[in-house]
């Protein structure tokens, strides 16, 4: 098989397509060399995305670079440093958890202790929830964990994790583009899935990780940080099973900084490669795993034997497939009874706009059939979107939008037609502007509504 760079890329790329995955961008480099890159438009280079659990491996680097400076020891009690935050009702579990044990995932909580949305301060309800086994003992992924070693940065630095790196890291790094970090209603950043960067700027610090921190992050902690450090072969996908390192992930060839919905910086010591990625994969359950396995099933084998020119690819964020032989004439408007899981009370249809009102209110879908139309969410004006539309058959519409906003999310949406009646299967990714696009709903006709 051609093992050419340009080739192997294509069928990396293709293979993604086939497979319907929402991939906005990539770069892959070997020994230190940029080989491949692609945005996918309307995405555009240098603009931040949302980057969710590769927060965490930021949020441990800043604190093994504070173990670094003598700040604390990876044997110190997380619960030594938040004395303020300890009750007579704080879980003796609590007390006993140390700081290697929260970079390796095996606190004693199996679920994030924090409640979005009604807690403040995210870390402090660390300290006052009721543990459920011991620490130190097995790994149950907590993103409340990662809040609590941002909030530490805060305490031991003075800083935010974002200022604290930006000094670090970022700017030593030459990262340029615009970058943001989510807070908590504390203000503290949101350690475990705040950080906004761009995919060069992580790249670029997937590659200084590669190079073995490069005397900006301490060497020794890049070393056991991507070393297996508890087991993980209970989890459901089939990459997490490779064991978990220093607030990342092992993989089958290596290691990586992961975020959920395709957000991967993959480091494969043996090729001297790292591929990033940034996407949307939240709609399928097996996204991100068909994005490790079409690299490295395409790509990864042949590194090392190809090509020196490097690939740049402009491509698209692939619509779904729409049958321009059907009409798609199934305009009017429907009518839905109380209590249907959608929240729907009325939906219109028009040839290029569905047209809804939910408990939210109003709501406009625009869509060019077989097209991508970067507008607003449909509700919410300030939301950036990717909406697409296709009719699979007579009667059959199939609406999908992404946000693509500080909180990627999105719906997937069939609307059926059928002799005056209307019935809206959608399921959604979870988000802040994705209630009400979960659930089915039927309906009649305006003129012809009837119990």
């Amino acid at each position: 098989m051609d093992g050419r760079l340009a080739d192997r890329v294509r069928c990396f790329t293709d293979r993604l397509a086939r497979e319907d995955v929402n991939l906005y961008g990539f770069i892959l480099s070997v020994n230190g060399e940029e080989k491949a890159k692609a945005y996918y438009a309307p995405m555009r280079e240098g603009k931040p995305h949302r980057l969710y659990s590769v927060s965490k491996t930021l949020t441990g680097i800043a604190i093994g670079m504070l173990i670094d400076d003598g700040k604390l020891t990876l044997d110190s009690l997380i619960a030594d440093f938040f004395r303020d935050w300890i009750t007579e009702k704080t879980d003796e579990r609590v007390k006993r958890l140390k700081i290697r044990d929260m970079l390796r995932m095996a606190t004693c909580f199996s679920k994030t202790a924090y409640r979005e949305g009604t807690d403040e301060n995210w870390a402090e309800a660390f300290f006052r929830t009721p543990a459920d086994h011991e620490p130190g003992t097995v790994f149950a992924y907590d993103t409340g964990n990662s809040q609590v070693l941002a909030a530490l940065v805060r305490r031991l630095s003075g800083q935010e994790v974002m200022e604290f790196l930006e000094e670090r890291l970022f700017k030593p790094l030459g990262c340029e583009d615009p970058r943001f970090w989510l807070r908590d209603p504390s203000g503290c950043c949101q350690g475990g899935t705040g950080l906004c960067m761009s995919l060069r700027d992580m790249h670029r610090i997937a590659l200084c990780l590669a190079d073995g921190g490069r005397g900006l992050i301490p060497g020794w902690f890049v070393e056991e940080m991507q070393r297996k450090h508890i087991e993980t072969v209970l989890q459901d996908k089939e990459e997490e099973r490779y064991g978990y390192g220093w607030q990342c992930w092992r993989v089958r060839t290596g290691w990586a900084m992961y975020g959920m919905g395709g957000q991967l910086a993959v480091i494969c010591p043996e090729k001297q490669a790292v591929l990033s990625t940034i996407a949307d994969t939240r709609l399928d359950p097996q996204g991100v795993q068909r994005i490790y396995n079409a690299f490295f099933d395409e790509v990864y084998p042949y590194l090392g034997t190809e090509d020196t020119a490097p690939v740049r690819l402009n491509l698209a964020v692939r619509p779904l497939e729409d049958r321009a032989e059907i009409a798609g004439t199934a305009e009017g408007e429907y009518c839905f009874p109380e209590g249907n899981a959608l929240g729907l009370k009325h939906l219109r249809m028009d040839r290029d706009c569905v047209r809804l009102e939910n408990t939210r209110g109003d709501a406009a879908i625009p869509f060019r059939r077989g097209e991508i139309l970067e507008t607003a969410f449909p509700g919410w004006p300030e939301v950036p979107a990717l909406i697409s539309a296709g009719w699979l058959e007579d009667g059959l519409l199939r609406v999908r939008c992404f946000a693509v906003g500080d909180s990627p999310c999105g719906f997937d949406m069939l609307i059926h037609i059928r002799e005056n009646r209307a019935t809206v299967q959608s399921r959604c990714s979870s988000g802040p502007v994705t209630g009400g696009y979960q659930g089915f709903a039927s309906g009649y006709r305006k003129a012809e509504e009837k119990a």
